[in-house]
């Protein structure tokens, strides 16, 4: 492995906060980069508390994380900022709802992501690899934004394996009205983050309403037809959902809760792993040594030049290479919660109201949990692992990342199919920015040259 000593350059990370900030200062910083608002002082202490109009906490530690996604979950639920962002463009699925509500359709949709079906969907997932495997081929030599081209590979997968085969299912609509959401409700603004309430107005909160119904008419049209005309060839998550009951109820989703959960399915699965992938190829273009490594342990593994579900277990550098760049630059960086009542997180008391804050970026470069937190050491994976709460690029507890495995096994093959095909070169000055506004996004692309073998 690449022996990173201290001096070694780093790849690029948020510059945190070093002396306080007032409301104002916080509220135009957050409304550039969420994560901007986090104090320095958070990578060096388990617990950080504040007052900024109301109470709020940061928990850096993995006993007080253990304790608000496990233990002492229902005390914990999702703020009311999370669910009123997306909730016009989801529903009451999985992500946002609680309770009965959410128990049921997580026990109905959980076998659709068995290890069997994850594994059935990943000849999609390498067909949509080689697709841009020709793409990148045919755009020559010149520089190529791969955060582009991640966010059209993985928008492929993943309506691929939602609406497989449906013509009436319009693509490109459906992903316009996606972005178009996402930039919008992403104007996240520090009203929101710390916990005001919904009637405080919000500057710049307006939702593209008109192509988020019809985002949601297209679904339920595919949704409907799918249900007359059955199920052909291997079953899509569609398929498996209308298929799927609550093993304890019996019940089974209507149109509303399908669509409601597939929208998730697809805002969250091709977003998030886009991310993933864009940020790895960043860091392998950061240090061709280990992505000189990666490429050996490929070559003598891939054949054809692509990967495919069966080669995943066999790549384990490629999975510590994503492994290492979700602790990095996690998509989901900081999770917001409100507390129901009363409590303690590392010796500290928490009151009924209080936002309790996990700022999963400045717990995954934390100096008393990583040794050289910030620099890009694949090699940290190896042998023992961190403790389980100290590394969350999916959550934790029973609501952790229902598309877990789905998205690492999408993000190796993925990885380890370019690397079959290219040697990819950072594009001097073109350094991407990670920026949070709803997820950590390069700002400004990730700009790589990628040189055929």
């Amino acid at each position: 492995m690449t022996n990173h000593s201290p001096a070694a350059p780093l790849p690029v990370r948020v510059p945190l906060v070093t002396r306080p900030m007032g409301l104002w200062e916080s509220l135009q910083a957050s409304r550039r980069n969420v994560l901007s608002i986090i104090p320095e002082v958070a990578t060096r202490q388990p617990i950080l508390s504040g007052k900024t109009g109301k109470r709020w906490h940061m928990v850096m530690d993995p006993a007080g994380n253990r304790r608000v996604l496990l233990e002492n979950l229902a005390n914990y639920p999702k703020s009311t900022v999370t669910k009123n962002l997306l909730r016009p463009a989801i529903g009451e699925s999985l992500f946002i709802a609680e309770g009965a509500h959410w128990r049921w359709q997580r026990r109905t949709a959980a076998p659709v992501f068995s290890h069997r079906n994850v594994m059935n969907l990943a000849p999609i997932m390498t067909g949509a690899a080689q697709r841009s495997v020709r793409r990148i081929g045919a755009a020559g030599p010149k520089a190529i934004n791969f955060l582009d081209e991640m966010v059209s590979l993985t928008f492929d997968v993943i309506s691929d394996v939602t609406f497989s085969g449906d013509a009436g299912f319009d693509r490109d609509g459906v992903h316009g009205a996606i972005d178009a959401y996402i930039s919008e409700a992403g104007k996240i603004s520090l009203f929101d983050l710390l916990g005001f309430p919904d009637w405080v107005p919000r500057p710049g909160r307006v939702f593209s309403a008109g192509a988020v119904a019809q985002m949601k008419k297209v679904a339920d049209t595919a949704i409907e037809g799918r249900a007359q005309r059955g199920a052909e060839g291997v079953p899509d998550l569609l398929d498996l959902l209308l298929a799927g009951e609550d093993p304890e109820t019996k019940r089974r989703m209507n149109t509303a809760e399908l669509r409601d959960n597939l929208l998730t399915f697809i805002v969250a699965g091709h977003e998030t792993t886009a991310l993933t992938l864009a940020w790895s190829l960043y860091l392998l273009a950061f240090d061709p040594e280990v992505q000189d490594q990666a490429r050996q342990e490929v070559l003598s593994v891939v054949k054809d030049g692509a990967a495919t579900g069966e080669d995943v277990e066999n790549l384990p550098l490629i999975r510590r290479i994503v492994d290492e760049a979700l602790r990095l630059y996690p998509p989901a960086a900081m999770l917001s919660r409100t507390a129901q009542a009363d409590d303690q997180l590392c010796g500290r008391q928490i009151r009924k109201g209080d936002t309790v804050i996990l700022p999963i970026y400045a717990l995954h470069r934390s100096a008393l949990l990583w040794d050289e937190p910030d620099a890009f050491r694949p090699a940290r994976w190896e042998g023992s692992k961190p403790d389980r709460y100290a590394y969350l690029p999916f959550g934790d507890g029973p609501r952790i990342c229902i598309g877990a495995s789905f998205a690492i096994q999408e993000a190796v093959i993925v990885l380890a199919t370019l690397l079959a095909n290219f040697r990819f070169k950072a594009v001097p000055g073109r350094n991407p920015d990670p920026v949070m506004i709803l997820t950590l996004r390069p700002e400004g692309g990730v700009w790589l040259e990628a040189e055929p073998l």
